[in-house]
């Protein structure tokens, strides 16, 4: 393969499946309603974690948010009020483009899966989702990809930018390289807290990490009645940080039903994805979320970032004395996880956009 980078560090000796990284349809009739959001998650500062007083409250309270829920608000990053109102701001711009602005960068157009989905045209548990969005990969030069390569390499590449809006680029890619360094910092918390090396991951997110931004739209109730803005899931990579505009309509299962996970000032909303699950053998938890359509006519947008390794890195066990605790992996023969990430990318953009996959990898689609 063409990638200087040899596989490491993330188990060669994985569970050959774990719970589904796409769960059924959002079905509001046979769903749990949603509780009072009120403390539904807790709240991590992270800058606790550089006050000696401090550091052991914070990752005590760290490691029971990633062990419990796996999910939590994420406060004391760093990042500014003025640029998550930056990055809002030209996310609504891009939406308010015509729309033949917005399909000049369709998804399409590119065998990296980057670019604009339309409203309805990603699946998620083989149902649309009703939203659109923009998808923005780190900016880089396409490999050249032979017959014998892994065809997970097409996921790097360059992005698609609209020519209506030329200042997207450069807000998009440091937005993208800003959350890097936070999601990087939090991961290493992460591992301390558990008692695991704190710099297990980092030769596999030292060179090309597999950075992933979405601009996201919900615009709305789907006519059909449907509430189902993006369906039941878990994330298949490490870490995810989410901002979220004040409308709403995130919820995560707690104790058997969904609450809702209210927006935050000034707080990230964090959640850990199944390969850190695999990671610490069950450990830590990738949990199931969806959102719900916003009502009526209200529209909702969201920007999320997603923290993953070189695409060829391979999941290693996280060693620690925590593993005395780790319940290990629930089996499913229907959806295998695969020691190298790229495996596991590749299968969740090829399940989300067909239309994408028949067009540029026809093979991957009968696979």
């Amino acid at each position: 393969m063409p990638s200087a980078h040899p596989s490491s560090s993330l188990s060669p000796s994985l569970s050959p499946a774990l719970s589904p990284a796409l769960s059924p349809a959002f079905s509001p009739a046979s769903a749990p309603s949603a509780s009072d959001p009120a403390a539904s998650l807790a709240v991590i500062d992270l800058s606790r974690a550089d006050d000696p007083a401090e550091r052991a409250d914070f990752l005590k309270q760290l490691h029971a948010a990633a062990r419990d829920t796996g999910f939590l608000y994420l406060t004391g990053h760093g990042i500014s009020e003025s640029e998550t109102a930056r990055i809002l701001e030209l996310t609504r711009a891009f939406f308010a483009l015509p729309e033949a602005d917005r399909l000049s960068v369709s998804n399409l157009n590119s065998p990296h899966f980057r670019g604009y989905t339309r409203i309805g045209h990603e699946l998620t548990g083989g149902a649309s989702d009703w939203r659109d969005q923009l998808d923005v990969g780190a900016e880089r030069p396409a490999p050249a990809v032979g017959p014998d390569d892994p065809a997970y390499l097409w996921l790097e590449g360059p992005n698609q930018w609209p020519a209506a809006l030329p200042e997207l680029r450069g807000v998009v890619l440091d937005w993208q390289a800003r959350l890097a360094a936070v999601a990087h910092r939090l991961l290493q918390e992460l591992l301390a807290s558990i008692g695991a090396p704190s710099d297990f991951f980092d030769a596999a997110f030292a060179d090309r990490p597999h950075l992933h931004t979405k601009l996201i739209r919900y615009p709305g109730s789907a006519p059909s009645g449907a509430g189902q803005g993006v369906g039941a899931h878990k994330d298949y990579g490490f870490l995810t940080l989410l901002l979220q505009d004040s409308v709403g309509g995130l919820q995560v299962v707690r104790d058997g039903g969904y609450v809702d996970i209210a927006p935050r000032p000034g707080a990230f909303v964090v959640n850990l994805g199944e390969l850190l699950e695999i990671a610490t053998e069950g450990y830590l938890r990738a949990t199931d979320h969806r959102v719900v359509s916003p009502p009526g006519a209200v529209e909702r947008y969201s920007v999320p970032f997603f923290y993953n390794p070189r695409l060829d890195a391979v999941v290693e066990t996280v060693p620690g004395e925590y593993l005395r605790s780790a319940p290990g992996l629930a089996q499913d023969s229907s959806n295998p996880l695969h020691a190298e990430y790229g495996r596991n990318e590749l299968k969740g953009w090829v399940r989300a956009h067909p239309a994408v996959a028949r067009r540029w990898h026809p093979a991957l689609t009968t696979a």
